[in-house]
């Protein structure tokens, strides 16, 4: 028993013993194919190009011709657990991804000589850069002549290359669609615009237009804008119709569109309407509503409103020019009731002997230098007596105040009569002919020997001269006899017209004084001739603006940003004006300018040329101006202001001046005289 016990033990130990090397033999077999399978991921080699036969050598294989041996490859690795392993491989058991690191010319390979070589599977895992730079290395090693192969090697890993391919396909195939998708939106929403414009209601209750379906416009000027904008489609439409031959259309709209102008009239708000506009409106909409459906195209509709926007602004420029012509022609030429004037006072003056007395009694005052003198150089009568009154008015010792009016030969009468019967209280009044200045002759004053040019008169007396045709209508008023007129220039003969007087002020015939102006006399003008208020503003006024800078005499002798300075009321030292010989200047430069080149006729522009660097700045309260043609002006500073100056072509006594200004004006003019109830002259 206890043998047979023994024999049982004995075959339960070979038994286990047997099952265990089994196991072992197992795991040593699986774990030699699975070494075998991760060789791939071990050894290196790089992939060849085309031979010169075209063939692709990218395989180890491909080094070697057909009918040679293959290689015996010993595989040294370590497996997962780390032990040191070797296999046995064929090159032809190779996949083509592997190839030789360095290869040779195995022409030279001996029979039985062993060649270590080194392979690379060109599928492992690798950034881009590394294989470049690998791929670089080698290549400057075939360069450099160490390897030697009638075939032509260049080292790029296959798959690189295949996903640098698929990524441009994908980029390629990205932008494509990217494209279909935008132009399918394209054509979607020109779609979606089509359908919306057909389905656009241009009706809309009490009102209509074709272009804004929403006109809710509280405006007190809605319904005339909109009977306005149907006017314009109106005409489009019946253009359109007539180009196309629709003789019926066409007679249609062109009756809504005489019937909706008679409606419209002259007004210039809803209120001025005919009651019956509404309705007027809503008949033309629906004539506009026919002619869209028949006519509607969107580009023959923009062709014809961008023809009629030409011709629009054709005609808008033409009345322009001849809105300037006629501002030029009204502003210069005497209104009935001023003519008026001056015929009742120079009849009454003639009529009364006035003129028989040829020399009035001295007024010692008239040359009384320790006085406030008053230059004033005009021949309307109404003007300058607003500029009396208003600085009489504000003076606080009128008596101290004198007046020296010089005016021309045809209102000499006019001007004398009214001083003669309107004397201001106290004040003194000097009136003088211009032709009494004996002086005042061609070989001495520039203006006057200009006149005498047979171009000067023709540029100025002839309508149907060349330069009065071309000239533009920002040049129209330089035309005016008026800027080369003896009168106007005369404020730069003052000595000569005043000899023993010191300092006088200089006021234009189109000014109010709302001030006390003795305060000037007081001024020190620091050794210069004139004392002015400047007008630059920013870049507005300075000298550019009035002279010929292109021209090389003004560009060598000004500086074009130099600040301008207004004529109108200027106090001048007579003293220093004679001894800087300021007229010599003047005469200079006015002689320089017979041909008009250096700056167009007027007193302002050679006045900054004869008084530059001449002229002390005033503070601005002195003078104000732009009442003439300015409507935006500050009030505050028009009411704080010693001196309001309505330059410009809106003159107060003119019907058009600006309204709100003309209070200003009127206040000084005494609408209970004789004279003006006469000609109609009221406030």
């Amino acid at each position: 028993m206890a043998a047979a016990s023994r024999i049982v033990w004995s075959f339960d130990s070979l038994l286990l013993t047997c099952f265990l090397l089994v196991i072992s033999s197992i795991i040593i077999v699986d774990a030699e194919i699975s070494d075998n399978r991760t060789i791939g991921r071990t050894l290196k080699a790089y992939r060849l190009p085309k031979d010169r036969k075209g063939r692709d050598a990218s395989s180890a294989a491909y080094m070697f011709n057909d009918n040679e041996k293959d290689l015996d490859i010993i595989a040294t690795y370590s497996d997962v657990s780390g032990t040191i392993r070797t296999c046995r491989v064929k090159m032809k058991d190779l996949s083509a991804s592997w190839v030789l690191e360095n290869p040779i010319n195995v022409d030279k390979v001996q029979g039985s000589q062993v060649q270590v070589l080194k392979l690379k599977d060109t599928y492992q895992t690798s950034t881009p850069f590394q294989e470049n730079v690998e791929q670089s290395t080698d290549d400057q090693q075939f360069q450099e002549g160490e390897i030697l192969s009638h075939r032509q090697t260049y080292w790029s890993p296959v798959k690189f290359k295949r996903q640098i391919l698929r990524q441009k396909r994908r980029d390629l195939r990205t932008a494509e669609l990217v494209r279909q998708d935008k132009e399918v939106n394209k054509e979607l929403q020109a779609t979606e615009a089509i359908e919306s414009l057909k389905n656009m209601d241009p009706v809309v209750k009490g009102k209509y237009s074709i272009w804004r379906k929403d006109f809710e416009n509280p405006n007190a000027d809605s319904t005339l804008k909109l009977m306005r904008d149907q006017i314009i489609m109106a005409k489009a439409y019946a253009n359109i119709a007539f180009s196309k031959k629709q003789t019926v259309l066409y007679n249609s709209l062109l009756k809504q569109v005489m019937e909706s102008l008679n409606v419209i009239g002259e007004a210039n708000s809803d209120a001025d309407l005919h009651p019956s506009s509404l309705d007027r409106a809503k008949a033309m909409g629906h004539a506009l509503s026919v002619a869209k459906d028949e006519l509607y195209n969107c580009f023959t509709v923009e062709r014809k409103l961008q023809a009629m926007l030409v011709t629009t602004e054709d005609n808008l420029e033409s009345q322009k020019k001849r809105s300037a012509f006629l501002i030029q022609l009204a502003a210069k030429t005497v209104p009935k009731p001023l003519h008026c004037l001056s015929l009742q006072l120079s009849a009454d003056y003639y009529f009364h002997g006035y003129y028989q007395t040829k020399q009035e009694p001295y007024n010692e005052k008239l040359e009384d230098p320790s006085l406030y003198h008053y230059a004033i150089f005009s021949d309307n009568v109404l003007a300058t007596s607003v500029v009396v009154n208003s600085t009489v008015l504000h003076a606080n010792e009128p008596e101290k105040h004198v007046f020296h009016i010089v005016t021309d030969k045809l209102n000499f009468a006019a001007m004398k009569m009214w001083f003669l019967v309107n004397s201001p209280r106290n004040a003194t009044i000097q009136v003088d002919n211009i032709d009494d200045f004996k002086w005042m002759n061609s070989s001495y004053c520039s203006v006057l020997r200009q006149l005498e040019s047979v171009r000067i008169k023709d540029y100025y007396f002839k309508a149907n001269h060349p330069s009065t045709l071309s000239d533009g209508a920002d040049h129209l008023k330089y035309r005016n006899p008026k800027y080369l007129s003896i009168l106007n220039h005369l404020r730069f003969y003052l000595p000569e017209v005043h000899p023993k007087l010191d300092k006088i002020l200089f006021l234009d015939d189109d000014i109010v004084v709302q001030k006390d102006l003795t305060p000037l006399w007081d001024v020190d003008l620091k050794g210069m001739v004139n004392g002015a208020v400047e007008t630059c503003k920013e870049s507005f006024h300075r000298f550019d603006k009035y002279l010929n800078f292109s021209n090389p005499i003004i560009i060598e002798n000004f500086n074009p940003n130099a600040c301008g300075w207004a004529f109108g009321m200027n106090i001048f030292d007579l003293k220093e004006w004679r001894k800087r010989n300021i007229t010599a200047i003047y005469h200079h430069w006015q002689d320089l300018n017979d041909d008009r080149t250096l700056w167009k006729l007027g007193t302002l522009p050679p006045g900054l040329i004869t008084f530059y660097n001449l002229t002390h700045p005033l503070d601005r309260k002195w003078h104000v101006l732009g009442l003439g043609y300015d409507p935006a002006l500050n009030r505050t500073e028009i009411e704080n202001a010693a001196v309001i100056h309505y330059n410009g072509n809106y003159k107060p006594w003119l019907d058009l001046a600006v309204s709100k200004y003309q209070s200003y004006w009127s206040k000084y003019v005494s609408s209970g005289n004789y004279y003006l109830q006469r000609c109609n002259i009221s406030e």
